[in-house]
C-alpha cells in the first residue's frame, strides 16, 4: 500500500496563487476581446439644434446610447449660435463653428469649410465620410451635413413651419421617422425653448430613437446675459451621463429648473 506524503502548507498556498492569476489572466483576456469591436465604438445619436426668435434664445438637445454624450456633442455661444457634431465624431468641429459664426460665415458655409479643410487623419476605421454635423446661428438659420459613411439609417431634417428653427440629424437610428418625428413634435409644443428640446427628443424617441437604445443626454440653451447669476450667458445646462431613461431624466431636469424660476413654466405639448 502506498501513501501520499502530506501536503506542504507552502504547496496549497503556490496552488491558490497559480489559480487566481490565471483566473484574472482569463478575465483579462474576455475583457479585451470584448472591447476591441468597439474601438472606435459606434456613437449612434439623436440631436436637435434650434433658435426662439421670441427670445434670442439658442439651444441644442442630445440623445445616445453612448456613455455622457454632452461631453462632445454640443457646442454653443449667445448670439453667436450652436453646433452639433456626431456619428464619426470630431469634437473640434463645435468650436471651430463657433469661431467661423462670429466671422459671419453662414452656417452652410461654415459646414463646408470645416468639413473640407478636415485632414481625415484616420480614414481607415474613423474616416470623415462618416462624420455628421449640424449649424445654427443667431438668426435661426440651419444647414446639416450627413456623411455618405454615417451607420444607417442616417440622416436629418429641418424645421419647415413657419416662425420655427431648427435641425434635426442622427445616425444609427430606427428610420427617417426618428428626425421627422422631432421635428414635428418641435413644432407643435409651445412654451420655453427646453421643453421644446426636450419634445422632440421624445418624439425621437417615440418613433425608435438609436437602435441600441438609450443611454445619456443633455441640453444646453444660450442667451446674452441670459441665465442666473451676473454675466452669465447660460440659460441652461444639463448633462444626464448614465440612465435607463435619460430623456426623462432630462425632462425631470427641466421641470426643476422652471419649479426654481429659471426658466418659465411648463408649454402645452402636443
Amino acid at each position: 500500500m502506498h501513501f501520499s506524503a502530506p501536503a506542504k502548507p507552502e504547496d496549497s498556498v503556490r496552488r491558490s496563487c497559480v489559480a487566481i492569476l490565471l483566473t484574472a489572466t482569463i478575465a483579462a483576456h474576455a475583457v479585451a476581446a470584448q472591447r476591441a469591436p468597439d474601438l472606435p465604438w459606434p456613437t449612434g445619436t439623436f440631436s436637435i439644434l434650434a433658435y426662439d426668435p421670441t427670445t434670442g434664445e439658442i439651444g441644442g438637445a442630445v440623445q445616445s446610447r453612448v456613455f455622457s454624450v454632452g461631453n462632445g456633442v454640443l457646442s454653443a455661444e449667445a448670439g453667436v449660435g450652436a453646433a452639433a457634431t456626431q456619428a464619426i465624431v470630431d469634437v473640434g468641429y463645435g468650436p471651430r463653428a463657433i469661431e467661423l459664426l462670429q466671422q459671419g460665415v453662414s452656417p452652410e458655409q461654415v459646414v463646408k469649410a470645416i468639413w473640407g479643410s478636415d485632414p481625415d487623419p484616420r480614414p481607415q476605421d474613423w474616416t470623415k465620410e462618416g462624420r455628421q454635423f449640424a449649424v445654427i446661428d443667431a438668426k435661426g438659420n440651419v444647414y446639416a451635413y450627413t456623411g455618405p459613411k454615417a451607420t444607417a439609417w442616417a440622416g436629418n431634417k429641418s424645421c419647415t413651419a413657419a416662425n420655427t428653427h431648427c435641425t434635426a440629424q442622427g445616425n444609427i437610428l430606427a428610420g427617417p421617422a426618428v428626425v421627422d418625428s422631432m421635428v414635428a413634435r418641435f413644432e407643435r409644443t409651445t412654451g420655453h425653448l427646453a421643453y421644446r428640446l426636450v419634445a422632440a427628443l421624445e418624439g425621437g424617441q417615440s418613433a425608435g430613437g438609436d437602435k441600441r437604445g438609450m443611454q445619456s443626454a443633455a441640453l444646453v440653451i444660450v442667451k446674452k446675459d441670459g441665465g442666473v447669476w451676473l454675466h452669465n450667458d447660460t440659460v441652461l445646462r444639463l448633462q444626464v451621463d448614465d440612465n435607463p431613461e435619460p430623456i426623462k431624466e432630462l425632462r425631470r431636469l427641466v421641470e426643476k429648473a422652471a419649479e426654481l424660476h429659471q426658466i418659465p413654466g411648463a408649454p402645452r405639448s402636443p
